[in-house]
């Protein structure tokens, strides 16, 4: 004959009678009626082919069989107990995971502090940095390996994604202090295409907008040197290999004591950071518990 598992409810039914040794009391706990539980555990019994408690109208007293059930039931209910307990913690945001991906200029300077934040008050949540370019960041949220993004520009591009704006980020010229940019001014970009740039590459966000910069104010851009990092542009800048023209953030993760920073008075543009996210799929809650820490300055 085919037997059906024991239920939850059939083991915390056995482990509770055992240990109150009362269909009343046990009932009680268990919020039903004694003649309620004496079905359920008969209908158990039936279903094991085991007697699990010598009953009489006033006494009850478990079996051997009874006592290894309750042995395994004890287990069970533990087991159970720890699991809901796990699934509460996730489902609160207490625990988890949350996978960010984000530029290098967001990730080493604005994330540094909301991460000290947010994990002060949920030390129990892994956190994953992904930092990369402004396309891998997209293709990470996208394929869902990481749960939010930040990047510049927006992927309306992108139908699978959604950026929310939040700052705008302006760009200036960096230099020696006895080299093309010695006075200490305001640029405009006439001068500053004719001196001798150390540029992103191209398909970096700062690059695409320096060239829609370029395109807008009919000029053209021969960099001296392209590189992919900001950490070589500041180094060849140091050098004295030429100037850059790079976001303001940015110069929270380069060395710059050595370099002066000159204003632009008519770089039209301005790198838009936001937060990428794709559309149709929920965060999950320790995710959503971090967006909450999500403040970026607005720049001016």
């Amino acid at each position: 004959m085919k037997r059906s598992n024991p239920t939850l409810l059939d083991f915390r039914a056995v482990l509770i009678l055992s240990q109150a040794q009362s269909f009343r009391i046990a009932a009680d706990q268990l919020d039903m009626s004694p003649s309620a539980l004496s079905r359920q555990i008969t209908n158990l019994e039936t279903r094991l082919q085991a007697r699990l408690f010598d009953r009489d109208t006033r006494n009850v007293e478990i079996t051997d069989a009874g006592l290894a059930f309750a042995r395994v039931a004890e287990r069970m209910v533990n087991l159970a107990e720890d699991s809901i307990a796990e699934f509460e913690n996730f489902r609160s945001g207490r625990k988890g995971k949350v996978t960010i991906a984000g530029l290098p200029s967001v990730t080493a300077s604005l994330l540094p502090e909301i991460l000290r934040e947010f994990s002060r008050d949920y030390p129990d949540i892994t956190l994953k940095i992904i930092d990369a370019l402004s396309g891998d960041v997209l293709d990470a949220v996208e394929a869902g390996e990481a749960d939010i993004g930040f990047t510049a520009g927006t992927a309306t591009a992108r139908s699978r994604l959604s950026f929310e704006p939040l700052m705008a980020d302006e760009f200036v010229a960096l230099g020696l202090p006895d080299g093309d940019l010695a006075e200490d001014r305001r640029y405009n970009w006439a001068e500053l295409i004719t001196m001798p740039q150390i540029a992103m590459a191209m398909g970096t966000s700062v690059r695409e907008l320096i060239d829609s910069n370029c395109l807008q104010s009919g000029t053209t851009l021969t960099p001296r040197f392209e590189v992919s990092h900001l950490a070589t542009a500041g180094a060849l800048v140091s050098a004295g290999l030429g100037i850059t023209v790079l976001p303001r953030l940015t110069l929270r993760v380069l060395r710059i004591d050595s370099l002066v920073v000159r204003e632009i008075s008519n770089f039209g543009a301005r790198r838009r950071i936001g937060l990428v996210r794709r559309t149709g799929r929920t965060l999950s809650p320790a995710a959503m518990a971090f967006l909450k820490y999500v403040k970026l300055p607005a720049t001016e």
